[in-house]
């Protein structure tokens, strides 16, 4: 049993669903479980909508324009017009029509979940389609009858006890499967999500609960390099690398790894391979027990957009335990995740990510209690394995405000040039 993941740049237009074909039919597809993101940027082009809809802005139509449009022209190149996708097409966006007619919840994280996760069904559907017109039998499948989660919406997590009966005694294993990543469904049957890019967590779930033989997620890079090609001039893809090495890496923030991909494959020893699906032949790289690093090189991780935040009290008292503990459970009310901690005896500093917007309401609890110095848009690189050069190539990428060290990792918050 293997488990393939295909993102979003993979069915990016008609030509990408045919080349994640010639893949599926050149690997051998049978006893596969395929899950797949929403195409390009539909995901992106999704949040358009869900913003227009619960503000209530004049440019709904013309953001849900834009979603039929693309994936309709797909289909358009992909098939003729007879073919019952378009049916089945019709139907889906029917179902998001009548949501955003129907809906009475104003809880964003609810709206969202609900909205986000047809740019997945209406990918799955038609790459399912498509294998089919050209002789592939498979078998479609809707995610949210397998997956389930509590009703953390937009970070669900997963009931494994509940999911794993599901999966072992429903899925027929013996054929190829298209599924959905990242979404999944409470005991109410609501839509809930993963997180942002949990469709690789989809993936290891699956790997998980059908003791596969290997997950691989399918990229349009040559595998894991030791540093983003968008940042950094030079790269070196890293052959090899332990499962304690890459929960390492996705814990700082490596984007080519979902930080929860990782967990369920280590416990059962399943090999996590990144391949190219611009290049299907390279053998791109293997995350599995055994050596840490091959090749033994620093390895460079960027979280932009942060926001750096020095918090000290009002009457220039000790930051102890009392203080921080309660700074904690703030972060922790307004969902804002700690990249990095550092304190003195006076100031407390973390630099955190922004994620659902919550920043501006955290901020002003606070500062009626605390003195509060706030610098947003910095730059956190990380740097496993770090040497005297590695740390130089970050000095030209701005100014460092903040530096801390161990033995095995840096990290630096750097104000961008």
């Amino acid at each position: 049993m293997k488990i393939f993941k295909f993102g979003g740049a993979s069915v990016k237009d008609a030509a990408s669903v045919k080349n994640v074909t010639n893949i599926l039919q050149s690997e051998g597809a049978k006893n596969t479980v395929v899950v797949i993101s929403a195409m390009g940027k539909t995901t992106n082009a999704f949040e358009d909508v869900i913003d227009a809809y619960y503000n209530k802005l004049s440019t709904l139509s013309e953001k849900l324009a834009v979603v039929k449009g693309f994936h309709k022209n797909i289909m358009n190149e992909l098939f003729e017009e007879e073919n019952a996708v378009f049916k089945e097409i019709d139907t889906l966006l029917g179902e998001l029509d009548w949501f955003l007619e129907r809906n009475t919840s104003s809880r964003y994280n609810y709206v969202y979940d609900q909205i986000i996760c047809f740019g997945e069904l209406l990918s799955t559907k038609i790459v399912s389609a498509y294998l089919t017109k050209i002789g592939v039998k498979n078998n479609w499948f809707d995610v949210r009858n397998f997956i389930k989660t509590d009703s953390n919406y937009r970070d669900a997590k997963v009931d494994w006890e509940l999911t794993q009966s599901i999966i072992s005694e429903k899925l027929d294993t013996s054929t190829l499967n298209i599924t959905q990543g990242f979404i999944a469904a409470n005991d109410t049957e609501n839509t809930t999500t993963l997180g942002r890019e949990g469709s690789d967590y989809t993936a290891g779930i699956f790997a998980y609960c059908l003791n596969a033989e290997n997950v691989t997620i399918w990229k349009d890079v040559p595998g894991v390099l030791n540093a983003d090609p968008r940042v950094f001039s030079k790269t070196t893809l890293l052959e090899q690398i332990s499962y304690e090495e890459a929960i390492e890496m996705a814990f700082y923030g490596a984007s080519v790894i979902h930080p929860k991909t990782l967990q369920p494959l280590e416990r059962k020893e399943i090999p996590l391979l990144v391949r190219s699906f611009i290049n299907p032949k390279e053998k791109g790289t293997q995350v599995s027990k055994g050596t840490r690093l091959v090749p033994y090189i620093p390895c460079f991780i960027v979280k932009k957009n942060q926001i750096l935040v020095s918090i000290s009290a009002l009457d220039f008292s000790f930051m102890v335990e009392n203080n921080i503990s309660y700074i904690f459970q703030k972060l922790h009310d307004y969902q804002l995740k700690v990249n990095l901690i550092q304190n003195s005896a006076i100031s407390f500093s973390v630099c955190i990510d922004n994620k659902f917007k919550k920043f501006d309401a955290f901020y002003n609890e606070l500062k009626t209690q605390f003195k509060i110095d706030v610098q947003k848009d910095v730059d956190l690189y990380t740097v496993r394995h770090f040497d005297d050069k590695a740390i130089k190539d970050i000095e030209s990428k701005g100014t460092f405000l903040l530096t801390q060290v161990n033995k095995e990792t840096s990290q630096i918050v750097v104000n961008p040039k």
